[in-house]
């Protein structure tokens, strides 16, 4: 291999094999928020029976991408690698195209809530990335390794194992990074502000007129005369203006009030307990939350069941559980984006998230009273603190990874001084 084309292999093997990981990556500590999207696609396309799959698909995805990513970056296994990348762009890039095309859903969700990109822009992302990895493909035969076969299974296999260790940690505790608008240390109200001068939606009106028994379409400056018959009006979405980072935060009371204004003014500290689907709700830690709740009564500290689902289900809730708070209508999607457990809890004050719990971490007994109020200045140092340890970490590896590549042209001229 002359030295262009070995410039352009390890050009190749980066590009690719950074957009796998960092793809993987964001999925895997997010798995609810990518089986969501599947869901998502899967309504779209009128597989409702599919959705069961979702979870699972979600943490599959991820591993898979990601292990492809790091046996290209690191050179393990290239011919299975390539293939690898290879199969997997042949998939995703038609399907891709076709939800340009159909955009049944406005966020690919390719990048998790990392980075949002359009079905368009995904699509494009696709095409510029399948040159590599064809490119890597017809090579996968000229690109040698100094490791044992076991030494490369051993890598590919750690990788998957990292990956999915993180998402059991997200599905049993929260993400270890949260890149959705209600992470701790936001002030809610900000997100919903639309800053001046942004674009608002475009819409089209379509009118249908029957005449003689047939119907026909009009837009609003082309309206029929009165011997045709109005029969329904069409409201088309033609472009998608700005929208805040948090909308449809509503709360909504029994009688149909929306109280989120009073709840993001208190000086109080407010506890909300997520629960977007009651018949899905965890139930073994329902102790957790009854403490919760007794703790804030003797405390005078409000507490908030927010939920999307209907009234009888509510009571049903109740009897099983022996709930006492009261519970406010909120939209499901929502709730899924303000934390990824059911249930979970947040904690606010004066419109600020301070806390965040899945259920599984909610302090009980003691601990309840001592630590509860204690933890949250130090819990979003903590937060912050892991957006440097888990950026140097992939900064790390990326940096091995380059080094890994450039070796054998170290050592070739080394050889030639010698």
């Amino acid at each position: 291999m002359n030295k262009l084309n070995l410039y352009f292999s390890w050009v190749s093997r980066l590009m690719v094999g950074s957009v796998f990981i960092y793809s993987g990556f964001v999925k895997g500590i997010d798995p609810l928020g990518s089986a969501y999207k599947f869901t998502d696609y899967f309504i779209a396309f009128n597989a409702n029976w599919a959705s069961g799959m979702a979870f699972g698909l979600s943490i599959f995805q991820s591993m898979i991408e990601f292990a492809i990513g790091a046996a290209i970056l690191l050179n393990l296994k290239p011919k299975q690698s390539a293939l690898g990348a290879l199969l997997f762009m042949a998939f995703y890039t038609p399907l891709t195209f076709i939800l340009a095309l159909t955009n049944p859903v406005h966020d690919c969700g390719c990048f998790g809530d990392a980075l949002i990109l359009t079905n368009w822009q995904t699509f494009w992302k696709n095409i510029v990335l399948t040159i590599p990895v064809i490119y890597l493909f017809a090579i996968r035969k000229k690109q040698p390794t100094k490791l044992h076969c076991y030494e490369q299974w051993a890598g590919i296999g750690a990788s998957a194992l990292f990956i999915l260790g993180i998402s059991w940690y997200a599905t049993k505790h929260l993400p270890i990074l949260d890149y959705r608008p209600y992470k701790i240390g936001t002030y809610i109200p900000d997100g919903m502000v639309y800053p001046e001068g942004a674009a608002a939606d475009i819409w089209e009106s379509r009118f249908i007129y029957s005449k003689d028994g047939v119907n026909k379409e009009f837009i609003l400056q082309n309206l029929p005369d009165s011997t045709w018959k109005f029969v329904e009006a069409k409201h088309l979405l033609i472009k998608k203006g700005y929208e805040p980072p948090i909308h449809d935060f509503t709360i909504s009371d029994s009688e149909g009030n929306d109280i989120a204004d009073k709840l993001l003014s208190s000086t109080n500290y407010n506890f909300l307990i997520v629960t977007y689907n009651l018949e899905k709700t965890q139930v073994e830690n329902v102790e957790r939350i009854n403490q919760l709740v007794d703790f804030c009564a003797v405390n005078e500290y409000p507490v908030y069941g927010l939920t999307a689902s209907t009234d009888e289900q509510i009571e049903k809730f109740k009897e099983k559980t022996g709930a006492t708070y009261e519970f406010y209508a909120t939209d499901e999607i929502t709730l899924k984006t303000m934390i990824r457990a059911n249930p979970g809890i947040l904690l606010v004050k004066e419109g600020i998230i301070i806390n965040k719990w899945n259920v599984n971490d909610l302090p009980v007994g003691q601990k309840l009273s001592e630590n509860l109020l204690h933890q949250p200045i130090s819990n979003y140092k903590k937060q912050a603190d892991k957006y440097y340890i888990y950026t140097l970490i992939l900064l790390s590896t990326l940096l091995i990874a380059i080094y890994l590549h450039l070796r054998p042209i170290f050592e070739q001229k080394r050889r030639r001084k010698l």
